[in-house]
């Protein structure tokens, strides 16, 4: 992939979008863009970690395995999300899995190019440390919900948290994954979007799930019971 390509396929809100185009054409002289297939798995949980990675394009979803094997789902990322730097900056193993929920594009860094860009891009480095810290809020937040939110209340905050802010957004999940991702039974998810569709919150649609009325759902998120 050339820079111009690059480019042009970068959200607004990627990292290497800070980047020049003579920045970006020495990164890709030692990086590699990679294709994967659904189910792929990115990084794996327990690997080392000597490298990181940013989607390009597709979505993957971001995971880790309990000991019992239970799988919980920690995040759904889009193009844009840098992935991977918490064991390329500790020097530790990977924290979590990554893994394709359909065919991605993504760019792989290796430890001393990304130390490199660091050095050369203090804002890089900033932006690093503002994901950190909006994934650090995130997990917090996950752990406040889980301890003081009801079912109802959980799941409207989930999916005020997987449209990012957008309009009548369509969530493209299935029930099944958005019960790993709000830790709530898919028949509990299931009876609870019925009751939301018939009042016009909600529309379960063959693509996925839409939110009809944001601020109702503000509002029952917001609740305690």
């Amino acid at each position: 992939m050339d820079v111009q390509d690059l480019f042009g396929k970068l959200p607004d809100h990627s990292l290497l979008q800070l980047l020049t185009k003579t920045e970006l054409a020495q990164l890709l002289h030692t990086a590699r863009v990679n294709s994967a297939a659904k189910g792929d798995v990115l990084l794996r949980q327990g690997d080392a970690g000597d490298s990181l990675i940013i989607l390009l394009e597709g979505q993957a979803r971001v995971t880790v395995y309990t000991a019992n094997g239970r799988e919980i789902v920690l995040e759904y990322a889009d193009a844009g999300a840098v992935l991977g730097e918490i064991a390329l900056l500790d020097g530790g193993e990977r924290t979590a899995s990554v893994i394709a929920m359909g065919p991605v594009r993504y760019l792989q860094i290796g430890r001393t190019a990304f130390e490199v860009l660091l050095a050369a891009n203090h804002q890089i480095a900033l932006r690093i440390m503002r994901v950190l810290a909006l994934r650090l809020r995130a997990a917090n937040q996950t752990i406040e919900t889980d301890r003081a939110y009801a079912a109802s209340p959980r799941l409207a905050r989930f999916l005020l948290r997987l449209a990012r802010g957008e309009r009548t957004p369509l969530i493209t999940l299935s029930q099944t994954e958005l019960s790993m991702f709000a830790g709530i039974s898919r028949e509990n998810i299931n009876r609870q979007l019925s009751i939301w569709s018939q009042a016009g919150v909600t529309a379960v649609e063959p693509g996925g799930i839409r939110i009809l009325d944001p601020e109702t759902l503000e509002d029952i998120a917001a609740s305690v019971d």
